[in-house]
């Protein structure tokens, strides 16, 4: 591999992101109300309507900016909810970040490496559960290098009979070589997940202090890279609490520019983790710049507005309450029932091998029951990757509006799958009555695809999307 390919990141801008913060300081209601009218035409903001509401501080108005968020998330969504479970398959890393239990000088972690048997034996227990779509995620450090990982992928799709098995594998991977990125395109995943951690640099610096990850410029051009490779679904995220979450976030809106300039396709996906305590490092338990829950949510929401075609993703690092107060700030897809340790889901083990702390413990059937009681529709749905609705085919549907004519079917059917086949009697009658509301809210086109769909899953087909 060559080791500066590809590292451009002349796209970051430090010097301009500054210059925009400090010319927005000061809450404008009139910039405000133009902006958020501006956010209603689903174009996206630039970097001076995102600073202008990061200062907000007025109640109505940050009320307004919530509920602008809440209508661009259901103009383009709906109010399906995607669902997918983390599998970690290795906790090994040479990389030396502060705030991370996986760090290599951690003597006091549990380290494992799955093989392929117990690889085998976690997608049982979340096909189990019911999940469909699995996000592996590896430390930066793989026992037998890509293979392992090319390998464990190849097992996560072995498991189960046709349809009825995980359908999409996507991965958060260390960044590859435009050569290795090709190679796991070609294994099938979906979607190539990426944190830069902090766009700072002096922050990146100070906190990633030994192994490959030290390079800030090899970590941020990335993407670049995985593009190159033909990889056109691509998710970032900030992990916020290392730097200035403003700072963070403009800067995350100059990276997806680029792409958007480059390859005429921004981010699939955005994530917004906060950092969580971590076995034996203090960082994580005191975070150098928190994100109180106010400015937590304000962030959800205006990223929202500024990428209004992304899928936003909440962890389970959130606790339930906070995840519940999100779902209607623009999130579009959650996890459930996580593990972040290898082997997690097989044994009762969790924060001795954990990448970090919890903070919603619930089982897959306990928040998807709480997501229809909310009014939502859980979706495990996956069709776009399958059909090969990814990069502009699916920015093209999505930067209008229109997805959410594949999306609310899709969803009703891949929700009746998990009634029928995983559900309690409970979460059974609740789920299809939450069904009936949903049909009730849809397009005559809608509804007849979506009442196809729920037929022939009541007669027992499995993994039917439109």
């Amino acid at each position: 591999m060559t080791s500066m390919q590809n590292v451009s990141t002349s796209w970051l801008d430090p010097a301009r992101i500054h210059t925009v913060l400090d010319r927005n300081a000061v809450e404008d209601r009139g910039r405000v109300a133009a902006v958020l009218e501006k956010a209603r035409a689903l174009k996206g903001l630039d970097l001076d309507d995102v600073a202008v509401l990061a200062v907000l501080r007025d109640p109505d108005l940050v009320a307004e900016l919530f509920a602008v968020a809440k209508f661009v998330k259901e103009e383009i969504y709906g109010r399906r909810m995607v669902f997918f479970a983390p599998m970690y398959i290795t906790n090994h890393c040479a990389n030396e970040c502060l705030y991370c239990a996986f760090r290599n000088s951690n003597d006091g972690l549990i380290r494992h490496a799955l093989n392929r048997d117990e690889i085998v034996r976690e997608t049982e227990i979340l096909l189990a559960q019911g999940h469909k779509r699995v996000l592996l995620v590896a430390g930066e450090s793989y026992p037998g290098g890509l293979d392992y990982v090319i390998d464990a992928i190849a097992a996560v799709y072995s498991v189960g009979a046709e349809g009825c098995g995980i359908r999409r594998v996507n991965a958060n991977l260390a960044p590859l070589s435009v050569d290795d990125f090709r190679r796991l395109k070609g294994a099938g995943i979906g979607t190539y997940q990426l944190f830069q951690e902090t766009y700072d640099r002096e922050v990146y610096a100070a906190v990633h202090t030994k192994g490959r990850k030290a390079n800030f410029d090899w970590r941020a051009s990335a993407f670049d890279r995985a593009m190159e490779a033909g990889i056109d679904d691509v998710g970032m995220g900030v992990l916020f609490g290392l730097g200035d979450w403003r700072f963070e976030t403009l800067a995350l809106m100059q990276h997806i520019a680029h792409l958007e300039e480059k390859f005429g396709v921004g981010c699939h996906t955005i994530s917004v983790p906060r950092l969580e305590p971590a076995s034996g490092s203090e960082m994580a338990t005191q975070p150098p710049r928190p994100v109180s829950d106010e400015d937590f949510k304000k962030l959800v929401a205006i990223l929202r507005l500024a990428v209004p075609y992304t899928g936003l993703i909440m962890s389970t690092r959130e606790s339930a309450e906070m995840r519940r107060e999100t779902y209607a700030l623009g999130v579009s897809q959650i996890s459930a029932g996580s593990r972040t340790n290898p082997g997690g889901y097989a044994t009762s083990e969790e924060f001795d091998a954990s990448q970090f702390q919890l903070g919603d413990h619930r089982s897959l059937e306990e928040v998807v029951g709480d997501i229809a009681e909310m009014g939502y529709i859980p979706s495990f749905c996956t069709a776009c990757y399958r059909v090969g609705r990814t990069g502009e085919d699916f920015m093209a549907l999505a930067k209008v509006g229109t997805i959410k004519e594949k999306c609310a079917p899709n969803a009703v059917g891949t929700f009746l799958e998990f009634l029928i086949d995983t559900a309690s009697p409970e979460t059974a009658a609740a789920g299809e009555q939450a069904i009936a509301r949903e049909l009730e809210t849809m397009a005559d086109k809608e509804r007849k695809v979506a009442n196809r769909l729920l037929d022939m899953v009541r007669a027992g087909k499995r993994d039917v999307f439109c």
